[in-house]
Order: C-alpha cells, then sequence, then structure tokens
C-alpha cells in the first residue's frame, strides 16, 4: 500500500476546475482569491486554509464537503502518515 505523509489539493483543484471548465482568472474570481495563489495551490507551493476550501467550493458551485470528498476519492486507499523532524 502506497503512502503519502501529506495531503495536498494541486491535483483535485485543477481537476475540479478543467472540469468546470475554469480558467485559473475565472475560479479566482468568482472565489475571490488571486489567480497567482490558485496558481500555487495547483503547483502545491501553497496549502490551503478551511476558509480557502469554503471560497473554492462555492466558487465550483458545491458544498465544501463535497469538495473534500475529491480529496478523499484521490487518496482512497493509501496510508496518511505524518513524519516530524
Amino acid at each position: 500500500m502506497n503512502e503519502f505523509e501529506n495531503i495536498t489539493i494541486d491535483a483535485a483543484l485543477k481537476r475540479v476546475r478543467k472540469y468546470l471548465k475554469l480558467l485559473q482568472e475565472e475560479l479566482a474570481h468568482r472565489s475571490s482569491l488571486d489567480r497567482a495563489y490558485i496558481s500555487m495551490l495547483e503547483r502545491n507551493i501553497k496549502q490551503l486554509t478551511i476558509t480557502t476550501i469554503f471560497l473554492l467550493a462555492g466558487a465550483s458551485e458545491m458544498k465544501p464537503s463535497e469538495f473534500v470528498k475529491l480529496l478523499e476519492d484521490e487518496f482512497e486507499g493509501y496510508i496518511i502518515k505524518r513524519t516530524t523532524e
């Protein structure tokens, strides 16, 4: 079984945005977030907050729980662990 140390939003966010046929600029406008921030999320440079989940979910016309479900589906079958240094 594969392991992940951190769950990231990058692949799920990009998939949702492309499914909705939105450019980063459009998603940014709908969510009141900066386009550069959307880009950094999709490239796994930045990590999102719960507030950002709510904003992105609303901009994607879904509930926050549906947005998080995409992450659950993305990492189904993986062991998620956190290492400390």
